[in-house]
């Protein structure tokens, strides 16, 4: 299969930082404010996506050629996953996914595509905000608001541009003036997959292709799901609905919850889905958690087993790479233990294994057809408790 992405190429150093990059377009950004209408005066995303890419760390240094192979390479395998995927998933959504893009991107490019994303899924909450505090938020304060919150919001993409090795988006195509094909598309952070390929001592291109395995699975789940974008933006509209709505005690929210963090982190604790998440919530909040917790469990879940499913004979030094990788992280500082907690990343991690376990369990027992019934509706899809026991998921299907 041809990937749809040709004009892309990572910025790996300082050095090369001209026009190599994959640069998604600009979100609604006509005056290069970064605000195409009140609600969105309140983050200002260009700022947000500026101070990501002064912030994030230096990645590899390599030359030109280096560049251009390294490009090549994970274009091709990219491409090279999606049979395998076809293959082990049995989704028929994996034979032709030319209504979503791969892009091939640096650490910036990669910050700056998840503020258009933001800026999509937090659209909804950012106009009731707004109208609940009319009269009460003036234009000056409203960007000043927004200057801080942009930059708040850079630290963080800076920190995370670091870590993620690819993201597929979904929401790339609602974006104001976007051009990314219908479906969305998905993003592969040469930088990173490169650093993360050194530190293991592995095989760059079994690594890349095991990674690309994992990324291409969550772009053919939401082929074969048509109507979860729209139902995961809902969740989030929702979600972030409750956590902003009550604007007058948001600040003393986080305060205690920056509170909760230091005494966890002094006692050896460990939150539960990151401290901010633990205690942003009431029974709503909550609720609205625990479905999004579970959708998550499930997307990242599948992915991981589709990954662990390929064999040597697909890639050939897989087992080292899977004990290495799993390895990782043991001897984080603590400073970066302390964002991770921060943010829940540990907790994105637990996603993983938890919704794992939920997937070889159904497959155990239905398959991988009564599997798969999972993407037929919504109403399909596990509770967080049913990710927990895929008993009561088979039970509810009768499978």
């Amino acid at each position: 299969m041809e990937s749809t992405a040709r004009e892309s190429a990572p910025t790996l150093s300082p050095a090369t930082q001209s026009n190599q990059a994959a640069q998604p377009n600009q979100s609604g950004q006509p005056n290069q404010s970064g605000q195409s209408n009140p609600a969105q005066a309140l983050i200002n995303w260009d700022l947000a996506a500026s101070a990501a890419a002064r912030l994030a760390p230096a990645g590899p240094v390599l030359d030109g050629k280096a560049i251009g192979d390294a490009v090549d390479s994970l274009r091709r395998l990219a491409d090279a996953s999606v049979p395998h995927v076809h293959e082990i998933t049995g989704l028929e959504a994996a034979r032709d996914l030319r209504d979503s893009s791969v892009l091939v991107v640096d650490r910036a490019s990669w910050a700056k595509a998840n503020t258009q994303s933001f800026a999509v899924m937090l659209k909804p909450a950012m106009q009731k905000m707004l109208d609940t505090r009319r009269g009460n938020l003036s234009p000056a304060a409203a960007q000043v608001s927004g200057a801080i919150t942009g930059s708040q919001l850079g630290a963080v993409l800076a920190f995370l541009s670091s870590k993620v090795l690819g993201q597929y988006d979904p929401f790339a195509a609602l974006a104001e003036n976007s051009t990314a094909p219908a479906a969305g598309r998905l993003l592969l952070v040469a930088p990173n997959i490169i650093s993360v390929e050194r530190e293991l001592n592995v095989a760059p291109e079994d690594f890349r292709l095991w990674v690309c395995l994992h990324e291409q699975t969550h772009r053919v789940q939401f082929a074969a799901a048509p109507w979860l974008r729209h139902h995961m933006l809902e969740q989030i509209d929702e979600l972030s609905g409750h956590l902003l709505g009550n604007v007058d005690s948001l600040m003393e929210r986080a305060s205690a919850a920056a509170r909760s963090l230091k005494d966890r982190s002094a006692s050896g604790n460990t939150p539960g889905r990151g401290a901010i998440l633990d205690l942003l919530q009431d029974p709503e909040e909550k609720a609205a958690i625990s479905h999004l917790t579970a959708v998550m469990s499930l997307l990242e879940g599948h992915a991981n087993v589709v990954m662990d499913a390929v064999d040597a004979s697909i890639v050939p030094s897989v087992k080292t790479i899977r004990q290495r990788f799993n390895d990782r992280g043991k001897d984080r500082g603590v400073i970066e233990k302390f964002i991770r907690s921060l943010l829940g990343l540990d907790a994105k991690m637990r996603q993983y294994s938890d919704g794992a376990r939920f997937v070889r369990a159904v497959v155990d027992v239905a398959g991988m057809e009564g599997f798969n019934k999972v993407w037929d509706s919504v109403d399909h899809l596990p509770t967080e408790p049913e990710i927990h026991d895929a008993k009561l998921w088979l039970d509810r299907m009768g499978l």
